[in-house]
């Protein structure tokens, strides 16, 4: 089988350009998640940008241009992106942020799931965004509010989201550690945020080394932001779902 970068097919395209580009290097363990951790730089390698975060370098991203990938007829048989969608815990209210949104494949069915609250689609790029808005007119869907972030900050109201997710983009994110801390603002006290990646630990995924993540690489930096891990599921047949919490404050 051809490797897959991001999920999609390598056909042509020497790096598939970006969903979201958020990343930020991390943290040295134990850091404080109020302070950023230093990045440092190397020669980028293929596939990378040559920033490293806490001993991993930050893969190139993929944007719109490789659109048709993320919607491609495949994938759900592939990536069981039906199972993840079932089995997030979610409330018919619930506030919803999808982080790194692309086309929407997420954010439109996640919507079903909470008809009294809201998915946030946060994306850096407006065409993405504007696929999102077209899909949301023809379909009808009110709930599905796109939302222009940054490559540092997913523009979210803090306190709001109950539950974020990114499915298989926080490796490309070029300030991991402060998208990480504005997701941290933007949820609640308890909130929750949901990490997909690709398994770094198993070689048999057919994902280029630099578009994978172990668990224990994605603990260290989610934790150095200050979340709290709560359980890493492995139901998907190539991705890690790591689940985490945004702590309440401790009582006095």
């Amino acid at each position: 089988m051809r490797a897959l970068v991001c999920g999609v097919l390598v056909v042509g395209f020497a790096a598939l350009s970006p969903l979201l580009a958020l990343a930020v290097q991390g943290a040295a363990s134990g850091a404080s998640a109020a302070e950023p951790p230093g990045y440092t730089t190397r020669t980028p390698s293929r596939d990378g940008i040559g920033k490293v975060y806490m001993g991993r370098e930050i893969s190139r991203v993929m944007g719109h241009l490789g659109a048709g990938w993320l919607e491609r007829p495949e994938r759900e048989r592939q990536e069981r992106t039906d199972l993840f969608v079932e089995r997030l815990s979610l409330e018919r209210d619930d506030v919803v942020a999808d982080i790194g949104a692309g086309t929407g494949y997420f954010a439109f069915p996640v919507a079903e799931r909470v008809p009294d609250g809201r998915v946030l689609a946060v994306d850096i790029q407006p065409e993405m965004l504007a696929l999102i808005e077209d899909r949301r007119a023809r379909l009808g869907v009110a709930n599905v509010e796109p939302v222009l972030g940054s490559v540092t900050d997913p523009n979210l109201p803090a306190g709001a989201v109950d539950l974020a997710f990114i499915v298989d983009a926080y490796h490309e994110f070029s300030h991991p550690w402060e998208m990480a801390r504005g997701i941290h603002r933007a949820l609640r006290p308890g909130g929750r945020l949901v990490l997909v990646e690709y398994r770094g630990e198993d070689r048999t995924v057919p994902i280029k080394p630099l578009h994978r993540m172990t668990e224990a690489q994605a603990r260290r930096e989610l934790e150095a932001a200050g979340f709290a891990w709560l359980r890493t599921d492995d139901y998907l047949p190539w991705q890690h779902v790591l689940v985490f919490e945004k702590p309440a404050p401790a009582a006095d």
